[in-house]
C-alpha cells in the first residue's frame, strides 16, 4: 500500500457508528457523573485526560479519556505505555481500565467521525519502541504502519481483543493488517460482542482475557455441534 493511501469507511459502517455511539452517549451519561465524582474524590485531579492521536491517513486528532493515572503521570518520563501493575495508575483508574470505562469519552470521537467502533488502535504521534535491533525506532518505520493508518482507528479491534498486552507493537501491527485485509460488517459485530463480554467480566487488564476468549470459542463450538448433530 502506498503511503497516504486511505480506505474511506463504507456508508453502512459510518451509519452504524453514528447510531451506536449516539445511543451509547445517552445511555452511559449517568455513568459519566459517577466516574467523574470518583476520580475527583480520590485525588482532586482533572477528570479527563487529553491526547493527540493519529487517525485516517496520518491526520492528527484529539482523543478524550477518563483519567486513570496520577496527575502529570508522564511529566518526568515522557510518553510511556502503561505496564502491568503500573504504579502510576490510581485505584479508581484500575477499575476503569479493567472494565474499559476510561474509554467512554471516545464515544464522542466515534460520533464525530475521528474514530470507528472497530479498527486499529489510534496511536500517539511519533511513538517509539525498542525493535528487534535493540534500539528505539519510530513506529512509523515498522512494517504494516501505512496499512493500519489507511482505515479509521477503532475503539476495539482484532489486536485490542486478541493480542496479549505485552506483545510488541510490530506484532500488534500484524493483527491490524489482518483486520484491514478481512474487514467486514460481520467481523465488526463479532469483535464488538467480544469486547462487551470482556468489559462485563472485567478482563481487559488481565492475561486471563485470552483464556476467556478461548472458553467462549469452545462454548460456541459445542453449541454449533449440538445444533448440527
Amino acid at each position: 500500500m502506498e503511503k497516504g493511501e486511505v480506505n474511506k469507511p463504507a456508508l453502512g459502517k459510518r451509519a452504524f457508528d453514528v447510531l451506536l455511539s449516539g445511543a451509547g452517549l445517552l445511555v452511559s451519561s449517568p455513568l459519566w457523573l459517577i466516574i467523574a465524582l470518583a476520580i475527583k474524590l480520590e485525588d482532586k485531579g482533572p477528570v479527563f485526560y487529553t491526547q493527540e492521536r493519529v487517525g485516517l491517513g496520518g491526520k492528527i486528532f484529539k482523543v478524550y479519556k477518563f483519567r486513570s493515572m496520577i496527575p502529570d503521570a508522564e511529566k518526568h518520563t515522557g510518553p510511556v505505555q502503561a505496564m502491568e501493575n503500573d504504579p502510576r495508575i490510581t485505584k479508581v483508574g484500575r477499575v476503569l481500565r479493567a472494565t474499559a470505562m476510561d474509554e467512554l469519552p471516545q464515544l464522542w470521537s466515534i460520533f464525530k467521525g475521528d474514530m470507528s467502533f472497530v479498527g486499529p488502535r489510534a496511536l500517539r504521534p511519533e511513538e517509539t519502541e525498542v525493535d528487534l535491533r535493540s534500539k528505539y525506532t519510530r513506529i512509523e518505520e515498522f512494517p504494516n504502519y501505512q496499512v493500519r493508518v489507511s482505515v479509521i482507528p477503532g475503539l476495539t479491534g482484532l489486536a485490542q481483543v486478541y493480542a496479549p498486552r505485552d506483545v510488541s507493537r510490530r506484532n500488534k501491527f500484524r493483527y491490524d493488517a489482518l483486520y484491514v485485509k478481512r474487514q467486514s460488517f460481520i467481523l465488526d459485530i463479532q469483535l464488538i460482542m467480544l469486547s462487551f463480554l470482556i468489559t462485563f467480566t472485567g478482563k481487559w487488564e488481565e492475561k486471563s482475557r485470552i483464556e476467556l476468549l478461548r472458553r467462549t470459542r469452545r462454548f460456541f463450538k459445542r453449541v454449533r455441534e449440538k445444533i448440527s448433530g
